[in-house]
């Protein structure tokens, strides 16, 4: 009586278990990624990461050197002369008369601006004093440009000249500004974090340098003075996404070697989960504005240097998130999986995870062999078998027979032994 009763009340807390289980809603996708449950294999899938990633450098570098980049007058040399558009002035007109007058084809003639500051643009290869004069004189003559007070004058057409010099100055010094960021962020991470993070790190800033630079040879984008501040911009942003990641992956795998309890590759991926909805937050609360501002600078105010600023921007804030995402994590595991240290643990981890899947199987096994052995339910059975005892002679050395038990409080099934956790 008192074992039907036990039975029906472990049923009715199974059911019971079950019922509040069923009642509880499930974690949507969202909320596994917000609470770094998403359990995302990005670190494990590496390998796809890198096929992926050699197609779009393969494209990118073949669009550096196939098409090259269109340098500005800032960088190249040249001079700039600008007009409003009056009179039915057009960009294939106004070129033309450019051209007839200086007996120099434009490099590009684009409208920029809109409303009353539209203006026609001409930049082409340096001129000197002369032939500007004379540009200027026939464009006026042909079109009778007006300035913003409305009156017609040759002072509405201005112009500008940089020397090829000035260009290759501006250039150099860029360069010399990227090397100088490069080995500071090196420096900075290889003493505050680890040296391979801070390899992983400038890695993943090469290949943002790699695919902004083909985006904009491919696309034809014009690369200014403020493109490469621009630039460097946002390779600040990537690289602090990913330091970000790599002081989590720092944090995950502290006494890391002192435990089988997870490798340095899944701990390193749990960290990208713990941090992927921060990089995603982050990415678009900086791209939203500098969107916004894109626009702006493109059907407001045109062509110039607030484009440039936000198009650059823009493009590198999507490159850094993927590249802090997809690649910092994994360039920084097969850093690691080169080590014989590192390896040898993921083995030790391994082995002890078999040895746990060993022990409860046998468990189950020996739970399963027990739970066949039925003790005798009716007087009369018992009866039987005391009656068979009785007309059996027995060896002085086999083992005494144990009677059958019944549950009692406080004991474990009859014929089971007792484990931890029962």
């Amino acid at each position: 009586m008192s074992a039907n009763t036990a039975n029906t009340a472990n049923t009715a807390n199974t059911s019971s278990t079950a019922g509040s289980e069923a009642a509880q809603p499930k974690e949507g996708f969202w909320a596994k990624v917000y609470n770094g449950d998403g359990d995302f294999k990005i670190v494990q899938n590496r390998k796809r990461w890198y096929t992926v990633l050699i197609g779009v450098l393969v494209v990118c570098l073949a669009a550096i050197l196939i098409r090259g980049f269109s340098l500005g007058i800032d960088f190249e040399g040249g001079t700039k002369i600008s007009m409003p558009p009056s009179n039915g002035a057009t960009t294939s007109s106004v070129a033309e008369t450019f051209q007839e007058a200086t007996g120099v084809e434009p490099q590009a003639t684009q409208t920029v601006g809109s409303g009353d500051a539209k203006s026609i643009e001409i930049t082409s290869s340096r001129l000197n004093e002369q032939q500007i004069q004379e540009a200027r004189a026939a464009l006026y003559k042909a079109y009778k440009p007006t300035n913003g007070a409305g009156e017609v004058t040759p002072d509405a057409i201005s112009d500008s000249t940089v020397s090829e010099s000035w260009g290759s100055t501006i250039t150099q010094r860029m360069l010399l500004a990227l090397g100088v960021f490069l080995v500071v962020v090196f420096a900075y991470i290889a003493i505050r974090l680890e040296r391979d993070m801070a390899l992983a790190a400038i890695a993943c800033l090469a290949i943002d340098l790699t695919v902004v630079a083909g985006i904009y040879a491919l696309v034809g984008f014009q690369v200014s003075p403020a493109t490469v501040i621009g630039l460097l911009t946002i390779l600040a942003y990537s690289l602090y996404d990913t330091v970000v990641v790599f002081d989590k992956i720092q944090e995950n795998t502290a006494g890391l070697f002192n435990s089988t309890r997870a490798t340095y590759e899944e701990q390193t991926n749990l960290a990208v989960n713990q941090t992927i909805m921060r990089s995603i937050n982050t990415s678009l609360f900086s791209a939203v504005p500098i969107a916004s501002l894109l626009i702006v600078a493109v059907w407001i105010m045109g062509v110039g240097t607030l484009k440039d600023l936000a198009l650059v921007q823009f493009i590198g804030v999507i490159a850094g998130t993927f590249s802090s995402i997809f690649f910092a994590s994994p360039f920084l595991v097969s850093l690691k999986t080169r080590r014989r240290k590192y390896r040898d643990h993921e083995q030790r981890v391994m082995r002890a995870r078999q040895l746990a899947e060993d022990e409860e199987h046998d468990a189950e096994a020996a739970s399963d062999h027990t739970e066949t052995v039925t003790p005798a339910s009716s007087s009369g059975d018992a009866a039987t078998v005391a009656s068979d005892k009785k007309k059996s002679v027995a060896s002085p050395n086999s083992a005494v027979p144990q009677a059958p038990q019944h549950d009692e409080p406080g004991h474990g099934v009859a014929g089971q032994s007792w484990r931890p956790g029962m």
